[in-house]
């Protein structure tokens, strides 16, 4: 029968189901076609109950949705070396070391050069190139080895199995004669593995800034009263905020040392505050001891002196018990004054202390929240502008990298002070102040550089960048009036542009910067210059 065509082994097959009194499902037509035409059996792909199990599986990670879609594929292929392989490295394991596919039949097929390496690096050339295509050297293998392992501290060694992987791969990469084919796998496993790190790390930093964000709400919550510590909350709840930068992490820890430091002077006078307010009230409480004996002695002598009135039958015997009374009284109301006085003294006291925690504690809320910022726009004041110039510019000597700094000027401010008063001035400040922080990057920085000027620091940034990031925001500012009262107002600023030379100050940059705003102004305000 092995000889038969297709179509008589399949009405054969039909044949055989009535003689066998079977019911004609797949299964069992596909075990009588095999038995006739002498085919190996092979169990039905479970293409329903694969499909139910695909749509099981979670979706959270870019990784896991890619591990899907090829799973999906391979289903639909009736692919079981592609339904493994997706399955594999939706777990995080390794894909099988030869690729290799399997029709629904079972039948092995190796995969063409083309698509063998589908877990390759892309860009690799295979191991032996078609022509016009340049092999792997030894030196692009040192180049990718290197980008590993800078790679490598920013995804932890939590996982050890990634950690050995990694190694193993830079080993084999830089072992004399590699054997390219098995580095070219290798890095296709490795590609995968480190996909589902950094998702792993992204999950993992973001689990952590909303943890530390709830503590530090909590911590607001239980110290309502706490001025001082309500700035520190939201200092910390502005520096966890993403985008993270060290530049702003920096900041806030220069301005919580100084909370920290007017914390401690004030903790420290609290307590001797509280310590003087012991010894007071000790002192209150030894006098008012003595005042109640003194009172329960004068009391006593007054109730005997009465006894003697009452039994004396003449003025002679009356007059000493008189003069024993007058003399108690006097050292009663002696004592009185005494205690008055003290008593006085130490409310005084108590007052003085008061206020001055008190203006400890207003001192403390001015430094918290102005330590380093100016208290009406909150950009920077000229002491936390003097110590980002220092850190941009030691950033900028090390890793020579462009700096540019921007002195900008409000146009017709005094105009606008004498007209709308000077509430109106400082609003037009504020609204500046507003707009550039939208405008700008975060790694700039704002800084309030006296009256109605304003510096702003730009890093990595040349200095045609730095003119045309000033001229985004004057077209901002053009789209976003300023309101004063019913009264909307242009706000135009004229501004100086210089990049940092190698041999100059920040603070010389800035005075160049100075000069290309003065001539902006002398040109027709509402204009950026560079210098």
């Amino acid at each position: 029968m092995s000889e038969a065509k297709p179509f008589e082994i399949a009405r054969e097959t039909v044949k055989q189901l009535t003689l066998r009194k079977l019911p004609p499902i797949p299964a069992n037509y596909q075990k009588i076609y095999c038995e006739i035409a002498g085919l190996p059996i092979e169990p039905a792909f479970p293409l329903d109950r694969l499909r139910d199990i695909a749509q099981a599986l979670p979706l959270k990670t870019p990784g896991q949705q890619k591990q899907r879609g090829l799973l999906d594929s391979a289903i639909n292929q009736l692919n079981w070396a592609g339904v493994k392989t997706a399955l594999m490295a939706y777990g995080g394991f390794s894909p099988p070391a030869d690729p290799v596919t399997a029709n629904a039949s079972g039948t092995v097929l190796a995969l063409p050069a083309a698509t063998s390496s589908s877990y390759a690096a892309p860009g690799l050339a295979p191991a032996s190139s078609t022509a016009g295509a340049p092999a792997l050297t030894a030196e692009f293998l040192e180049q990718i080895a290197r980008l590993i392992e800078f790679a490598m501290p920013a995804l932890g060694n939590e996982d050890v199995r990634f950690v050995e992987q990694a190694q193993t791969l830079l080993k084999a990469m830089r072992q004399p004669g590699a054997d390219l084919p098995a580095v070219k796998l290798m890095l296709g496993n490795f590609g995968h593995r480190l996909s589902f790190a950094a998702e792993d790390q992204a999950e993992i930093k973001l689990t952590l800034l909303k943890l530390l964000h709830l503590i530090i709400e909590n911590i607001g919550e239980l110290s309502v009263d706490d001025n001082w510590l309500k700035g520190q909350v939201d200092a910390l709840m502005s520096a966890s905020a993403p985008p993270l930068t060290l530049r702003r992490l920096d900041d806030v820890e220069r301005r919580l040392k100084d909370v920290i430091f007017k914390q401690t002077e004030a903790k420290g006078r609290a307590l001797e505050a509280q310590e003087e307010m012991r010894k007071m009230l000790a002192t209150f409480i030894d006098r008012l001891s003595q005042m109640t004996e003194s009172t329960g002695v004068f009391h006593d002598r007054m109730e005997e002196n009465a006894r003697l009135i009452e039994q004396a039958k003449t003025i002679a015997e009356i007059a000493p018990v008189l003069k024993d009374v007058v003399g108690a009284t006097r050292h009663m109301a002696s004592d009185s004054l005494t205690a008055r006085d003290e008593l006085r003294v130490m409310r005084e006291k108590v007052q003085a202390t008061d206020a001055e925690i008190a203006k400890l504690h207003q001192e403390l809320d001015r430094v918290s929240a102005q330590a380093r910022h100016d208290p009406l726009t909150g950009a920077l004041n000229r002491k936390g502008l003097d110590e980002a110039l220092d850190r941009e510019v030691s950033n900028f000597r090390r890793k020579e990298t462009p700096l540019c700094m921007s002195l900008l000027d409000l146009d017709n401010f005094k105009k606008l002070n004498d007209r709308l008063g000077h509430a109106s001035g400082d609003g037009a400040l504020t609204h500046l102040a507003a707009v550039a922080r939208e405008v700008m990057r975060p790694q700039d920085t704002l800084a309030r550089y006296g009256g109605e000027e304003f510096v702003i620091l730009m890093p990595d940034t040349v200095l045609e960048s730095g003119i045309e990031a000033m001229t985004r925001l004057q077209r901002e500012l053009t789209k976003r009036l300023f309101l004063s009262g019913a009264e909307k107002i242009l706000i135009t600023f004229s501004a100086g542009v210089a990049q940092l030379a190698a041999d100059e100050t920040g603070h010389e940059a800035i005075k160049r910067a100075d000069q290309a705003m003065y001539l902006a102004k002398r040109a027709g305000k509402n204009r950026v210059l560079g210098s």
